[in-house]
């Protein structure tokens, strides 16, 4: 072999050995400010915890974590940013239940397929859905709201922060469940929902803890059931509603995804700093207060859930006949 044969042969292997030295190209990551798209109005539960992962992931991650607030569309315009974004890791979204596994069947004309146009990363929480009335209906429990309901002239009014929430849903699935014909009043948003059942305009809301609880303790709204198929670890003697309803079930959760395409070393770091910041006492005790319990899960594990749910809900929202043009 001639000698430029082997410094040939020796070049080529030193490049593979560097080459494998420096890995993929994720490994510099992050070299720039992350933006963490929040696909609903400031000062949610969604918000707030997405604030609280920018923050503590700015520090450990050694770059500015910015969030970035993008509503409108029922979370499918934030969300839709996302999809078309780069999969370099410095566009994320926290994403929840609705905007991934309603609004495919919700709308007519999606601009993204909630599973297939994302990456999942980390389900990071579940928010404790309330199934609550006002404190004038005479009804300490579901049986006694449903005999209630049921000797009404007029349908029982329920809210909703609009057609096709998840408290529009966890409404319809219940009139589905109990043969109860209600009248659904639509807002534009979760608060002045709460806001007219405390008033008793309406009598009936579905919604987070994190909106209804301050008025349970105020003694302004009852709070009946959670809609979970589990009680709440949070609320331990609230019971399901599934325990007056057998099968009733709906569960709000909330998860951090970037768009499809993104390397996998990439969204196992990601995923493991989300998770340890998951892990921190003051950030569970802030969760904790507002009835947002928080999960952990590996990419895998999530991805599993999203396309469980996207087609639980999706045949659910088809069957009640629920359709926004």
């Amino acid at each position: 072999m001639s000698l430029h044969v082997i410094r040939r042969v020796l070049c080529t292997g030193l490049l593979a050995v560097l080459s494998l030295g420096a890995g993929p190209a994720s490994a510099a990551w992050p070299e720039k400010p992350i933006t963490l798209i929040v696909p609903w109005a400031a000062g949610g539960s969604t918000d707030i915890l997405a604030r609280v992962l920018s923050e503590h992931l700015t520090r450990s991650l050694g770059q500015t974590v910015v969030v970035e607030n993008r509503s409108g569309a029922s979370g499918n315009i934030g969300s839709n940013l996302v999809a078309r974004a780069k999969p370099d890791g410095y566009t994320l979204l926290v994403g929840s239940m609705s905007t991934h596994t309603m609004n495919q069947a919700l709308y007519s004309s999606m601009p993204f397929d909630g599973v297939e146009d994302f990456t999942p990363i980390a389900k990071i929480a579940l928010v404790t859905n309330t199934m609550v009335i006002n404190a004038s209906v005479p009804a300490n429990n579901v049986a006694e709201f449903i005999a209630y309901a049921k000797a009404q002239p007029e349908p029982v009014s329920y809210a909703s922060a609009g057609p096709g929430s998840t408290n529009h849903l966890s409404a319809a699935m219940f009139e589905k469940a109990t043969g109860i014909k209600m009248l659904h009043v639509p807002y534009r948003g979760g608060a002045p929902a709460v806001v007219d059942t405390v008033a008793d305009r309406t009598k009936l809301l579905f919604t987070a803890g994190t909106q209804s609880l301050p008025f349970v303790k105020e003694g302004k709204l009852k709070l009946l059931a959670v809609t979970e198929a589990q009680r709440s670890p949070l609320l331990p003697d609230v019971p399901t509603v599934a325990e007056t309803i057998p099968g009733y079930e709906l569960s709000v959760w909330y998860g951090v995804f970037g768009p499809k395409g993104m390397d996998p070393a990439l969204v196992e770091r990601l995923s493991k700093e989300i998770n340890q910041v998951l892990k921190i006492p003051s950030v569970v005790k802030q969760m904790d207060g507002m009835a947002v319990q928080l999960t952990q899960s590996t990419p895998a594990e999530f991805a599993v859930t999203l396309r469980q749910d996207a087609d639980k809900y999706g045949k659910i929202v088809r069957d009640l006949g629920i359709r926004i043009e």
